[in-house]
């Protein structure tokens, strides 16, 4: 049967940006109540455009999660830098991510040239709970100061603490539209993207320093099969022989652990055993090479 779409429907897109490690993955994974981007307590772990699509009765909400807003040091970051202002020029509403424990405030000078059309933004002061409630109003003060922002609302996206009113803050701005994918879906990309975010995300987790950033996950295979486990085979990418050497570990121990941690969540999150085979490959100064970059999908 046809699904019948009120004249009073609204849709729309809302990009979700701010500073590194202000919990912008985390907000998209509890709008959504799932966990489609990656999360670390490393800056810039989120690198690709993630985008998440919640759908009510009478609205979708069409979000995209971005990389932390840095000054670029390498080809690589000012790629990423491109896909947060791509993101703010394709959004209809502007979600801005403020960690209140930070000690540098955010400069707002960024966001002036992210929005020069002026769209609305909603500013979220997020991890309230690591503060003292007395704070908060403070915050609220200083930040009605500093820019326009529609609302401000104090969140705890780890708590799922505040986000009910963030959602109906964000209906009401939307336009009025058709929705732009079926109500059913919760995102546009491929599973093996997922895939070679939850490998990633693995990286973070076990590895320190430069290591995680250099890295990059290939999914070289991915067969379904109709009985026994699927398959998938996965390449990371390093820049020296040196990370190579250390990804793999003694004896393959170190690559062997980071798969296993991998595996278990893929197969949650794809809800079907997997096997899961992973090499490590050397591609030199792969950050900072346009034709390399590109191969990668950047």
């Amino acid at each position: 049967m046809e699904t019948i779409i009120s004249k009073n429907y609204k849709s729309g897109y809302v990009s979700i940006i701010g500073l590194p490690n202000t919990g912008k993955s985390t907000l998209l994974n509890a709008l959504l109540d799932i966990k489609l981007s990656i999360i670390s307590v490393r800056p810039q772990t989120t690198r690709k455009r993630v985008l998440g699509i919640l759908s009510g009765q009478d609205h979708q909400i069409i979000f995209i999660d971005t990389p932390g807003i840095i000054k670029p040091k390498y080809k690589m970051q000012e790629k990423l830098m491109k896909y947060v202002g791509d993101a703010a020029q394709d959004a209809d509403i502007l979600i801005f991510m403020v960690d209140v424990t930070a000690k540098i405030h955010p400069v707002f000078m960024n966001l002036n040239e992210l929005n020069p059309a002026k769209k609305p933004v909603i500013c979220l002061l997020n991890k309230i709970d690591l503060i003292a409630k007395g704070n908060i109003l403070t915050l609220i003060g200083q930040y009605e100061k500093k820019y326009g922002f529609e609302t401000i609302i104090p969140i705890s996206a780890f708590k799922n603490d505040g986000l009910e009113e963030v959602k109906n803050e964000l209906v009401k701005r939307l336009p009025f539209a058709y929705p732009y994918y079926p109500p059913d879906l919760i995102t546009d990309q491929p599973e093996r993207f997922f895939v070679s975010e939850i490998i990633r995300e693995k990286i973070f987790e076990y590895y320190k320093e430069e290591i995680p950033y250099s890295t990059e996950v290939v999914i070289e295979e991915f067969k379904e099969r109709n009985r026994g486990k699927d398959y998938i085979y996965a390449i990371i990418y390093v820049e020296r022989t040196s990370q190579k050497g250390i990804l793999i570990g003694k004896q393959g121990s170190a690559l062997k652990t980071i798969s296993s941690a991998a595996r278990r969540d893929i197969e949650t999150f794809l809800g079907r055993k997997v096997f899961l085979e992973v090499r490590v490959k050397v591609l030199e100064k792969w950050r900072k090479n346009e034709l390399k970059l590109k191969r990668f999908g950047y």
